[in-house]
């Protein structure tokens, strides 16, 4: 357990329905004895947030009943299938007014503890930071999870829509991102389709 880092909540979006890979909600896919949701959002945790608020949408009273989120904030957002933009501003609206927010995607089996923890220790006031991966030319890329300063906050939910969550307030504000690498802890893949069902080892 790093140490405790009071001024961050982490978001977890687990809205999706996981229509491409087809077995129904990613939240439930088993994962390390558990679900993924439940081991992803004990990452977050894990990695100093102050607590985790879990944001669901499809299957969500499914995804409740066969899942332990009792250590979490689970939030439920009736608009999921409109695109993650409702979710992006479900989870921000939810967590405390006065907090960094971390956002991760539950279709990330690699996140780990330390690539939060970096995260945490590495942004800087008014800023955004981005943990990045390299790719096969080595050159750093953007991913998840993407902490976003209190500052930052209303704006980037204001910017959400359809299936953009942070997306377009950073293409609009590049000058505020300060990218991490988290390359030695996974590649940042995100879990789409049945090919790459092999991320959950």
């Amino acid at each position: 357990m790093v140490s405790f880092l009071p001024s961050t909540t982490g978001v977890l979006l687990s809205a999706g329905a996981g229509t491409r890979l087809g077995r129904g909600p990613k939240a439930l896919l088993p994962f390390r004895g558990r679900t993924l949701v439940e081991v992803l959002a004990d990452v977050l945790l894990d990695g100093g947030c102050r607590e985790v608020v879990v944001v669901l949408g499809a299957g969500a009273a499914d995804v409740a009943g066969r899942t332990d989120l009792a250590r979490h904030t689970v939030v439920e957002n009736p608009e999921w299938a409109g695109g993650m933009g409702s979710s992006f501003q479900a989870g921000l609206n939810s967590a405390r007014h006065e907090d960094h927010v971390l956002v991760a995607l539950v279709d990330q089996p690699g996140l780990t503890a330390e690539t939060v923890a970096r995260l945490l220790r590495s942004h800087h006031p008014g800023r955004v930071t981005a943990a990045a991966y390299a790719d096969d030319s080595g050159k750093l890329r953007r991913g998840h999870p993407l902490l976003l300063d209190a500052t930052l906050r209303a704006r980037a939910s204001a910017s959400a829509k359809g299936d953009a969550g942070a997306r377009l307030f950073l293409q609009t504000h590049p000058e505020l991102i300060d990218l991490v690498d988290c390359t030695d802890q996974s590649g940042g893949e995100d879990l789409d389709t049945p090919d790459q069902l092999h991320l959950l080892g």
